[in-house]
This record gives C-alpha cells, sequence and structure tokens, in this order.
C-alpha cells in the first residue's frame, strides 16, 4: 500500500467513524485507494484480495461491505434477486447493466429524466429511486 493510497484509505473510514482494522483497509484500498470508482460485487472484491498481502475471506468481504453500506460509504445496488453490487460512488445515478458480461456501470445522470412517480401508499414516504438499464448487444 502506498502511503498515498493508505492515506486516502484510512480518511475514507474515518469519514464515517470506522474503526480502521487491517482488514477494513485492505478492502477500502481496493474500492478507493486509487480515487476512482468502483462497482464490485462480493466475489468480484474476494478475487481482488490475491493482490493484497492482508488474507480476507469471502465471510469477511460480505460483512465488511454490509458495514460500509450502512455506514455510508457504499450502495448496494440489486441487479435482480441473485446479485449485488456495491457502488462506491453514493449520489444518486442511474447504471447501466451490461448482460453479456454482467458489469455495472454508472449511466450518464444528465440524461435521465422521470416524469413523475405514482403517489407513495398512505404513511409511507419514497426513500430513493433506482434506475438500472438492462443492456445486450445486438
Amino acid at each position: 500500500m502506498t502511503t498515498e493510497t493508505m492515506k486516502r484509505s484510512t480518511e475514507w473510514l474515518a469519514g464515517a467513524g470506522l474503526r480502521p482494522t487491517r482488514q477494513r483497509l485492505a478492502l477500502a484500498e481496493l474500492l478507493v485507494g486509487d480515487g476512482q470508482n468502483r462497482h464490485v460485487t462480493a466475489e468480484s472484491l474476494h478475487a481482488a484480495t490475491d493482490t493484497c498481502k492482508e488474507t480476507v475471506s469471502l465471510a469477511t468481504v460480505y460483512n465488511t461491505l454490509r458495514a460500509f453500506c450502512d455506514a455510508g460509504l457504499i450502495r448496494e445496488v440489486m441487479v435482480d434477486g441473485t446479485k449485488s453490487y456495491f457502488d462506491t460512488r453514493t449520489d444518486d445515478h442511474p447504471h447501466f447493466f451490461w448482460e453479456d458480461d454482467r458489469q455495472l456501470t454508472d449511466a450518464p445522470k444528465e440524461e435521465l429524466k422521470i416524469a413523475g412517480l405514482p403517489d407513495a401508499p398512505e404513511g409511507t414516504e419514497i426513500a430513493k429511486v433506482d434506475v438500472v438499464i438492462r443492456l445486450r448487444k445486438t
């Protein structure tokens, strides 16, 4: 871990009030160490830990991703009922899901226009709207 990626990862965790354990730091480095946004699955992040010196089990990856979500550091994006992706970009924005290679990428937020939403049932409010645009090659 370089000094810059260590600093970025430590500050990212500290900003959410999370203790920087070795395993959290290792995963934070993979997620935000280079300052770029990512879309990962627990499995893809676990596979990326092969490049770390820290051993991280798949169960720890799942638990850490949940803790990062709960702390507001990442957002979970459900593509279908079987797969969750985790996004380091936490603002509201749409996604493209590329069905052929099962990748999730950001879609241009400024091009999305929602003309209207149904009224929320009495006693509820709309918490957020997730937009996933599924693509396949023709």
